[in-house]
């Protein structure tokens, strides 16, 4: 089943200094530095209730600068969870309600292996980590919360069945709305031929916690 959903995944849907570099090249200079330093929360209210992020600047530090990046820059606001697979994990952050895929910045490099060597989290069940299509340095909006202990898309090795997907926290909140969320109806809609809620879970808000 693993495997299945695994090539599922990559069908549809990024070291301290090195990956500040890189932020600094999408701009992230100033997020980065502060993602650098700090645990930072970051609060999704749905339609279906909050749910509270802890990130892990210090093990995915270029990670955790984009994603806050979007959620200053309000990006997140409106867009839903997508695709939504029980036993797997649930997917958001990249669509509107009417399924119109959001513009997005530059896609970002994969931090897998050094997020690991840091210490960072892997892909247990309520850790987040950063989406992306079946290049391993194409993570820009979309994210998914694991609600499995899914072992298989962790950092492997530098090689494209290896690379796996970064997880850069974890949900300290509402883990009961993330599991209301994974038991909603899905079925076709849009560009999607399975797992999209029937009724839109919307992401109505994102907010950085001070």
């Amino acid at each position: 089943m693993n495997n299945k959903l695994a090539r599922s995944f990559s069908r549809r849907a990024f070291t301290t200094i090195a990956a500040l570099a890189a932020a600094a090249s999408f701009g992230l200079t100033h997020v980065a530095a502060q993602a650098a330093t700090d645990k930072p929360r970051v609060r999704l209210n749905t339609n279906l209730g909050t749910i509270v992020l802890e990130l892990d600047a210090k093990a995915a530090p270029a990670t955790v600068a984009n994603f806050v990046q979007y959620v200053q820059d309000k990006h997140y606001d409106g867009t839903v969870f997508h695709r939504v697979i029980g036993n797997f994990m649930i997917q958001g952050g990249g669509f509107t309600p009417q399924l119109q895929q959001k513009p997005t910045r530059q896609a970002i490099a994969h931090e897998g292996a050094n997020a690991l060597a840091n210490g960072g989290p892997r892909n247990t069940v309520g850790t987040i980590a950063m989406a992306r299509t079946q290049d391993p340095h194409s993570a820009t909006a979309q994210f998914f919360i694991n609600v499995a202990d899914n072992a298989f898309l962790d950092y492997r090795a530098a090689t494209m069945q290896g690379y796996g997907y970064v997880a850069f926290g974890r949900v300290v909140k509402g883990m009961d709305v993330v599991n209301a969320i994974k038991s909603v109806a899905t079925g076709a809609a849009g560009p999607f031929p399975s797992d999209v809620p029937k009724s839109p879970v919307v992401i109505q808000t994102a907010t950085l916690e001070q």
